[in-house]
């Protein structure tokens, strides 16, 4: 079963070095189908306790002071953010789901109905900011300074022709926002986690494969890049059936929802 490891209970886990491979997650589809792909592992003999963090914090912390083997909760421009941020020099070593992000609306059904001034509601934090006003520039509605891409930030965009007012809320609160905005930059999964599949599914656009930069990471410490259990892991969570069912349990059964980068 996965065991809880909440923000300031201190980083107390049960695997012992050499015995078992400790890979943390956060929760839902993420900490769900690492769960399912550790029960298999554990059928073929190799042992993995599975431990979930509360914070996007932890997880990378507890991984750089040898607590964990390997996380599972960020994409790679998280994990390059938190690099600079931290000097860890954390790694990836494979590849597993791309979440997409879309553009909801409670008000309008297209882009097109978007009316000038309206207000708009984009994540925060720099890293996944930049993936929605990205999102934004491929509706149609603003301009960002060419090569930002998906770095963009407020101050990048030189093109906003609907005058829009762009409002910043923290990531887990855009599903709360939607009601208070014209639009909003949203994670499907959040709505699923809140009972709201069916608003999951009605984004106005998504973003979808060719996100990559954004498909979440497994991570680890550059002195276990080669590491022969991890690598079969992640080798079992990629090639294992019950994993995909897993994960699309996760998202509503909604294809629209998510990609599998490592099949395309």
């Amino acid at each position: 079963m996965i065991r809880t490891l909440c923000l300031g209970l201190g980083l107390m886990l049960a695997g012992q070095p050499g015995l078992a491979l400790t890979i943390g997650v956060t929760p839902g589809a993420l900490a769900d189908s690492v769960e399912t792909a550790a029960t298999q592992a554990r059928s073929q003999g190799l042992d993995v306790k599975v431990v979930e963090f509360s914070d996007w914090t932890t997880p990378n912390v507890a991984l750089a002071n040898g607590d964990l083997d390997a996380n599972y909760f960020q994409h790679q421009a998280f994990l390059d953010n938190a690099n600079r941020e931290t000097g860890y020099g954390l790694v990836s070593v494979g590849v597993g789901i791309l979440p997409n992000i879309g553009l909801y609306s409670s008000k309008y059904t297209s882009i097109d109905q978007v009316p000038q001034g309206a207000r708009v509601a984009v994540a925060s934090d720099p890293v996944n900011q930049g993936r929605g006003l990205a999102l934004l520039q491929t509706a149609g509605l603003i301009t960002l300074r060419d090569g930002v891409g998906a770095q963009g930030t407020l101050d990048d965009i030189t093109g906003n022709p609907r005058k829009l007012n762009i409002v910043e809320i923290e990531g887990p609160q855009l599903v709360r926002a939607l009601s208070d905005v014209d639009l909003a930059q949203g994670y499907p999964s959040h709505y699923v986690n809140a009972g709201l599949a069916d608003i999951a599914g009605r984004a106005l656009l998504f973003s979808g494969a060719g996100d990559a930069y954004f498909a979440i990471r497994f991570v680890t410490r550059p002195d276990r890049r080669d590491d022969p259990d991890l690598q079969r892991f992640i080798q079992i969570y990629q090639t294992s059936p019950a994993v995909r069912d897993t994960i699309a349990d996760g998202y509503a059964h909604n294809p629209a929802l998510y990609s599998l980068p490592w099949l395309k």
